[in-house]
């Protein structure tokens, strides 16, 4: 069988392969294709993307090979496509390139950004240095609590008892954390500075298991762990709002118009109207071309049969009403458009981009003159409670809102009102009523007329009713916290005390989720405590609504306080870990390889230095673009050869080494050396990222080399293959590192 010679435009001399191959094979596990190879090597320069379906064959070659070659199981290049495709997607398509002094102009940009957004909306904590602390007060925790000590890991809090040191004659105050294998006795103060509430990002609030006080390195496993799925995000999302910065768009013209609109506030609104279908396609019309200026309306503005013509900005008010899909609607506008959303009570996913900078947010904390906090009263229900708090609202002439989860429930509760109240008028009010009733029982209540109105959460908001000020919720367990907050703010809307009382059925049927949710609504009982109380609600209800079930795990490793601690911990470090790439054509792999290609694979490729040359400008474009190459090669011609694959690895090999910034590797002896522009807090990021214990642990860091020391001089082949997976390995921290 004769064989293909690729030509050696580097000019490096070639050298046979050792005799013992057969035993080194064996050692390392390197698949070998039962096709011929020569041993010579070579090295190969790489220059753009084109495409693969011009490419002809001859078809009775084809069937043959094909029959012989078809793709087996998973290989090196295959499993590292499969990781490429899964971290880049479509992002590297999507965002336009951006040079380093660029990207440092914006990068400030967002810090200073987060800078503000912090102390604006957090404040600087107590104990922190002026910083933001997540730490727990140790007297704040109950027995049996779980808590996560900073360098011990997870363990279950005991108490705090008076115990005498060793050298001192005076007792002192212990915190006492049992672990797996036994009881840690820490100072108080160093509890405080050390010690983080757990928490997880569900209703379950026990962790897998306790850490060990013998044995730390599980914990720093897991605690590794977090700090790089941290690390992760924080980077898409700095990527994310950088590319979003870059948009231009001209400013808004002053207008006198807009002064004398703003002037006349408060306005009298315009009674309702019901829109008939020809009107409402009419509107749709005037939309499309640019015939209305401002829209007012549902989300039906949302809809995808609303085509604007210009839209520059977009207002979302009570942003926490909106389902999934109308808030991706909002997403696919926000590289264009302006978008301000406003809510007492923002999402999980709102107030973690708020906390993180990557949304800009203003917090309004001050409540109107004379407004008076409204007292909260939690506790099982019982008929002669629910009496007497009405009759104490009736007395000083006031009126009663009543609130039940569902329709189902309300005309039992007439009833038993009815009953109780015979002399005073109580009506209902629901979503399944017509809107004409409706509107005539919110208008008597409105006028004080009806006393007591009976309802579902259907009066959560628009609500202004000064004279109501006593509401009660029943069945309290089966609303969401913002819902909780949004009722409990239809009272109290003028200078009298206004009281909400929440029943439950009874303690013992309610989850732990749902204590939460009532006590943190106790708790927050001031006037203008929205966002303390959503961010409650974030670290209860968990953070499958902002990260994805993978980030979900990463927080249950380390708890939700922690979490966030080391997240703003990255936030203010993030130019730190940027990694600058180097030019393709200035990486050097310094290994002479240059394999013949069987004859038979010759003649089905037709023209193979073609195919080569498209190999070598997928390579040179970017890491995308060569997984693209090599998945069309396979799927048009089937798995190629062994001596192929070496060519493709080397590929690979340079193409990687080039987007980690290292422009040369080269071997001398047992020992592999990568000349780099990597900082030393980037290969330690990266290092404790992998998950290969044989390559982390090889690798060692001095000055601007990256040197491993293996076991054995390997043949060049399999030197290629050690330098194909350990770049790989590091190739894949590559999503957690800025790239500019």
């Amino acid at each position: 069988m004769t064989s293909l010679l690729l030509p050696n435009p580097d000019s490096i001399t070639t050298t046979p392969l050792v005799s013992n191959l057969r035993s080194f094979r064996r050692f390392f596990s390197l698949r070998r294709s039962s096709l011929p190879r020569n041993s010579s090597s070579s090295s190969l320069p790489l220059v753009a993307l084109c495409s693969l379906s011009a490419t002809a064959a001859k078809p009775t070659t084809a069937t043959r090979w094909r029959e012989k070659h078809e793709l087996a199981e998973s290989d090196s290049i295959s499993i590292l496509n499969e990781r490429i495709r899964r971290d880049l997607g479509k992002r590297e398509t999507a965002r336009p390139a951006m040079d380093s002094k660029e990207a440092e102009k914006y990068i400030q940009m967002v810090k200073e950004q987060q800078e503000r957004g912090l102390q604006k909306l957090k404040g600087v904590r107590p104990g922190s240095d002026g910083g933001f602390s997540y730490k727990v007060d140790p007297y704040t925790l109950l027995s049996g609590d779980y808590v996560v000590h900073k360098k011990v890991g997870i363990g279950r809090f005991v108490g705090i008892k008076l115990d005498v040191p060793k050298d001192s004659s005076e007792p002192l105050e212990y915190v006492f954390i049992e672990y797996a294998d036994g009881m840690a006795k820490l100072p108080l103060k160093q509890a405080s500075r050390l010690l983080y509430r757990y928490n997880l990002p569900n209703e379950s609030k026990r962790p897998r298991t306790l850490s060990r006080l013998s044995d730390t390195s599980v914990w720093e496993r897991r605690k590794t762990k977090g700090k790089v799925a941290i690390q992760k995000m924080v980077v898409d999302l700095m990527e994310l709002y950088l590319h979003r910065l870059r948009q231009k768009r001209f400013p808004y013209p002053k207008n006198p118009v807009m002064a004398d609109f703003t002037a006349q506030f408060p306005y009298n609104a315009t009674p309702d109207q019901q829109q008939t279908k020809a009107e409402k396609e009419a509107y749709l019309e005037m939309i499309k071309h640019g015939h209305l200026n401002i829209i007012v309306g549902t989300h039906s503005l949302l809809g995808s049969r609303v085509v604007y013509s210009n839209l520059g900005l977009l207002v979302v008010d009570e942003e926490q009403r909106f389902g999934v899909k109308q808030k991706e609607k909002i997403a696919s506008f926000k590289t264009s458009v302006d978008v301000l959303t406003l809510s007492a009570t923002p999402i999980p996913r709102t107030l973690y981009l708020a906390l993180t900078g990557f949304r800009d947010a203003s917090l309004i904390s001050t409540p109107p003159p004379e407004r008076i906090p409204i007292k909260t009263h939690l506790s099982s229900f019982r008929k002669e409670k629910v009496i007497k708090a009405i009759k104490n609202e009736l007395n000083r002439g006031g009126q009663v809102f009543y609130v039940l989860p569902r329709i189902k429930g309300l005309e039992e509760v007439m009833d038993f009102l009815e009953e109780a109240f015979p002399d005073i008028d109580i009506a209902m009010a629901h979503g399944k009523q017509y809107s004409k009733q409706l509107e005539e029982t919110m208008e008597r209540f409105a006028q004080g007329k009806i006393k007591i109105l009976i309802c579902t959460n259907i009066v959560e908001s628009g609500l202004d009713i000064q004279n109501a000020n006593t509401i009660i919720i029943q069945d309290v367990q089966q609303f969401g916290l913002a819902q909780l907050y949004q009722l409990r703010g239809r009272v109290g809307r003028a200078d009298k005390e206004a009281h909400a009382y929440l029943f439950y059925p009874d303690k013992s049927l309610l989850s732990d989720q749902a204590l939460e949710r009532l006590s943190a609504l106790e708790e927050c009982r001031e006037l203008g405590q929205g966002f303390q109380l959503a961010e409650k609600d974030m670290g209860i209800r968990g953070f499958g609504t902002i990260f994805g079930e993978q980030q979900t795990g990463d927080v249950g490793n380390v708890g939700i306080d922690l979490f966030f601690e080391m997240l703003f911990e990255s936030l203010s470090k993030v130019e730190e870990l940027r990694i600058f790439s180097v030019p393709y054509n200035l990486v050097k792999i310094d290994i002479n390889i240059n394999p013949r290609l069987p004859s038979e694979y010759v003649n089905y490729l037709e023209n193979p230095m073609e195919i080569i040359n498209e190999a070598e400008k997928a390579a040179e474009k970017d890491m995308w673009s060569l997984m693209q190459f090599t998945e069309n090669l396979r799927r048009q011609y089937g798995k190629e050869p062994y001596s192929m694959e070496i060519i493709l690895k080397k590929l690979y090999v340079r193409r990687m080494a080039a987007d980690l910034g290292v422009n040369r590797i080269y071997a001398s002896g047992k020992m592999v050396v990568m000349k780099t522009n990597m900082s030393k807090k980037v290969f330690k990021l990266i290092t404790d990222s992998m998950t290969c214990d044989v390559y982390r642990s090889s690798l060692i860091y001095e000055g601007d080399q990256i040197m491993a020391e293996l076991l054995l001089e390997l043949p060049r082949e399999q030197l290629l293959n050690w330098m194909f997976q350990c770049l790989s390995e590091l190739h894949a921290s590559l999503p957690a590192l800025i790239k500019y």
